[in-house]
Parts: structure tokens; C-alpha cells; sequence
């Protein structure tokens, strides 16, 4: 009778861890497709991630646009430092907030697609 009560319980146990691993492999496909979605349905980000940056015009770029409020040597930044910003951030959500403007007091900026791709690939060296 007890071997019968434990075979019930590894079998529910086994059951359980199952279910749970299956709800995890399912959340992360909703996640990836989830991503993908965004990634195809914004044909902004999806061009700007089709090519290739150049860092030299990137930095270029972010002297002009963004180095008065994000340049971190200094202590009277405005905004944060941007340094390793692409090891927290993916490359659509560092698109997204750069041209959005929504995170105030940044400014709304709409470089073309490919200074958006040389700032991108400077971005992801600081």
C-alpha cells in the first residue's frame, strides 16, 4: 500500500514538473514571437537593424545630438550615462527610445535609418 502512495506521488510530481516545464518553454515562444512581432511590424527598426553602422559616424552623431545631455566623463549630465547601454537594452528598445521622445525632457530625434544604424553600432561600444 505504501509503494502504491509513493508511485501516486512521483507520478503526480512528474506530472506537475511536466506542466510547468511545458508553460515555460511556451513562455518563452510567446516572448521570441512576441519580440519578432514588434521586430517585423515597426519597419523603422527593422530596416535600421538590416544595416550596417559605422561607430566613427555614429559617435559623430551622438556628439552633435546627444553628448550634452548623456556624455557620462562629466558630473552636469542631464541625462544618464549611456555607457554599456546595449548590455541592459535591446537594439529595438534603444531605437525606440531615441526617436520616441517620450522620456522627458529628451527631445524627439529622427535620424534617417542609417545614421539611426551608425548610431546604434556606436552605442553598443561605449
Amino acid at each position: 500500500m505504501d509503494n502504491q502512495l509513493a508511485d501516486t506521488k512521483k507520478e503526480t510530481l512528474l506530472q506537475w514538473i511536466s506542466l510547468v516545464g511545458l508553460a515555460v518553454v511556451l513562455a518563452i515562444i510567446f516572448i521570441i514571437l512576441g519580440v519578432n512581432h514588434f521586430q517585423v511590424s515597426d519597419p523603422y527598426s527593422k530596416n535600421v537593424l538590416s544595416l550596417q553602422g559605422d561607430p566613427l559616424k555614429g559617435q559623430a552623431i551622438f556628439q552633435m545630438n546627444c553628448a550634452g545631455c548623456h556624455e557620462w566623463p562629466t558630473d552636469s549630465q542631464v541625462g544618464p550615462s549611456l555607457e554599456g547601454i546595449s548590455q541592459h537594452k535591446s537594439d529595438v528598445a534603444i531605437i525606440k527610445q531615441v526617436v520616441s521622445g517620450q522620456t522627458p525632457p529628451m527631445p524627439q530625434f529622427q535620424p534617417n535609418e542609417q545614421e539611426m544604424a551608425d548610431l546604434l553600432s556606436y552605442l553598443k561600444q561605449i
